[in-house]
């Protein structure tokens, strides 16, 4: 197929992106219910980058004629690669596809496996940006989030991120038991001394089958309540804009210019290849729109890889319905909010007039000035809300 025959879709000008998911962590965080697993034996490296290569050819065999615009090593952690196995990981995606010459190429890593070598190696391999997993600026709560590295130890990863990469982010999560309004402000306005261009900043939530869902359900473990979470998502909001970082999206603040692209790829509805351990993709096919899931064992992953050329296990045609809502559910957590024209084209029919009215009469959201819909300081705290009566 050549590039003129790619299917077309309404959302192709957001970008095609490339999400490599390495599923493995030094420990697991009581409060993470992400796909990620600790390993005791060291993993073969070598095994999984054939399994990978494999995976990311069988996926560009489907989608040809794409050209890469972000690429995102998440986990898990990422930074646990040897920077040999990263340089095999880039390589074939750009082999497979070719990428953009202003790709971004995004690396999270923990401050724990953080060091300059290891930084050089990756910089070398193509990548451009790191994503930096901090958490908290306090002790104290680093060790109750069960996080392995110290305020020290982040501050000095951060540096170091900084004298190898021009774009670097970080992560915190506030909401935390017994966290106040001051202490927050003093904790951020610290982290931001800190970032040069992007926070991600996540409330902390307790999810099912993680230890802190059982402590939380036991009393042992008390998160602030609706107001308290309130108030301290307002506090956020105020000190990064203050600072000239404001949310372009419920839980992250960039500088202008700053934002991480691959996040907006999702965010705007791209189309993104989801390749390794548990992996989720968005896929334009010629059949339509299509969402993938692949093994998350990860033993199980190389296993199928290695029998099938890929780890798929859930390919799901999606419905205008569907598409329709997921436009609508990723679009409204951006400051520039979704437009209606492609949600009607996406859905099959246009947003419900009298439903607009009634929450722009309340305040929740706004139309802007290019006439798209977006949820206003008031309506972002109830985005579910917002959600579930438009989509209605």
């Amino acid at each position: 197929m050549s590039h003129s025959e790619v299917p077309d879709h309404p959302t192709r000008d957001a970008g095609f992106g490339i999400y490599l998911h390495w599923p493995f962590c030094a420990s697991k965080c009581p409060y993470c219910d992400f796909n990620s697993h600790v390993r005791y034996a060291p993993v073969d490296e070598v095994r999984f980058l054939a399994a990978f290569k494999a995976e990311i050819a069988h996926t560009a065999a489907r989608t040809p004629g794409r050209t890469v615009s972000s690429i995102f090593l998440g986990g898990g952690t990422p930074s646990l690669m040897k920077p040999e196995t990263v340089a095999g990981l880039l390589d074939a995606v750009a082999a497979a596809w070719g990428t953009t010459p202003d790709v971004e190429i995004t690396l999270e890593a923990n401050p724990t496996s953080v060091e300059a070598g290891r930084f050089r190696g990756y910089r070398a391999a193509g990548v451009n940006r790191v994503s930096l997993g901090v958490q908290a600026l306090n002790d104290p709560d680093l060790k109750a989030l069960g996080r392995l590295h110290s305020v020290a130890e982040a501050l000095a990863a951060v540096e170091t991120a900084a004298a190898h990469f021009e774009r670097y982010s970080f992560d915190l999560i506030y909401a935390r038991p017994r966290q106040t309004p001051g202490a927050w402000r003093a904790e951020l306005t610290e982290a931001i001394a800190h970032a040069a261009e992007h926070l991600s900043l996540y409330q902390l939530t307790i999810e099912p089958g993680t230890p802190f869902f059982g402590l939380a359900k036991a009393g042992r473990l008390v998160p602030p309540d609706d107001d308290a979470s309130r108030a301290l998502y307002d506090v956020t909001q105020e000190v990064c804009d203050r600072a000239g970082l404001s949310a372009y999206e419920i839980s992250n603040h960039a500088r202008p210019g700053a934002q991480s692209r691959h996040n907006l790829l999702y965010w705007r509805y791209g189309e993104y290849a989801g390749i390794g351990p548990g992996a989720h993709g968005r896929l334009v096919l010629p059949k339509g729109r299509t969402g993938t899931v692949t093994e998350k064992a990860p033993e199980a992953w190389l296993a199928r890889v290695e029998r099938d050329g890929h780890g798929i296990v859930e390919t799901e045609a999606l419905t205008p319905d569907a598409q329709g809502d997921e436009y609508l559910m990723m679009g409204l957590r951006l400051a520039e909010g979704i437009d209606p024209d492609r949600y009607a084209i996406l859905k099959g029919r246009a947003l419900h007039p009298g439903r607009i009215e009634m929450l722009l009469g309340d305040g929740l959201i706004a139309r802007t000035g290019t006439g798209r819909i977006a949820a206003t300081a008031r309506g972002a705290p109830v985005l579910n809300a917002l959600v579930a009566e438009l989509a209605g």
